[in-house]
């Protein structure tokens, strides 16, 4: 069983509560419901009800979308600290994506109503959640620019850069296979283009581990 404080602890550091009395935190990791997950397995299917406000703890997430063939698109990774299904947290409506563990994952559910009232009782609170969800707005517009706008050598630079500063993007569960799906690409041609990358010499790189090597080259590759 998790320790209240240790729980308590952990939660402040979340995005959206890092803001909040230690109190009220104390009162909210309470009525938080705990799920793990085994590697591979569901956590939620676009257009079921929503059961509220996820976080990680440990393990690592992916949330996808699937065209009418079944070919999957992941939209995000999320790894410890994470929180997801914003959305349908607060509109109260069905999932809007899938949601599957890449990992083992311990996890939690703030259900939508908890959340919802905390966000009634505080204004400032109130805002802070607005600005989060701006930030992760901006965040897809700017992927889905990088999809349709530029090639798959420049996407692929630009992934390498983001897993320097976003851990989810990397570690257990984080395929080839799951960064192409989420790059619109192949992991044929994600190997394709880490060779260039190599032999531009912004990069090394072996089946297990990919070093930058010159960062500003890889950036003026990525069109940074």
């Amino acid at each position: 069983m998790t320790d209240p404080k240790h729980l308590t602890g952990w939660l402040q550091k979340l995005v959206y509560f890092e803001q909040l009395n230690p109190a009220v935190v104390e009162r909210l990791a309470a009525r938080l419901i705990p799920r793990r997950a085994a590697a591979g397995e569901i956590l939620f299917l676009e257009g079921q009800p929503t059961d509220g406000l996820w976080l990680v703890e440990r393990g690592r997430v992916k949330v996808y979308k699937l065209n009418p063939d079944g070919q999957e698109h992941i939209l995000r990774f999320f790894g410890d600290g994470d929180t997801f299904n914003d959305v349908g947290a607060l509109d109260n409506g069905p999932n809007p994506i899938n949601a599957t563990a890449l990992s083992e994952a311990l996890l939690w559910v703030l259900p939508s109503a908890v959340f919802q009232e905390l966000i009634l009782a505080d204004s400032a609170l109130a805002l802070h959640v607005i600005q989060v969800l701006s930030r992760r707005v901006r965040g897809l517009v700017q992927q889905i620019e990088d999809l349709t706008l530029y090639s798959v050598i420049v996407r692929v630079a630009r992934l390498l850069l983001k897993q320097v500063e976003e851990p989810a993007l990397t570690g257990p569960g984080v395929t080839r296979a799951a960064l192409a799906a989420h790059l619109a690409t192949t992991p044929q041609t994600i190997s394709t283009a880490l060779r260039e990358l190599e032999q531009t010499g912004a990069i090394e790189f072996d089946r297990h581990q990919i070093r930058i090597v010159q960062a500003d080259l890889l950036r003026t590759i990525a069109l940074l």
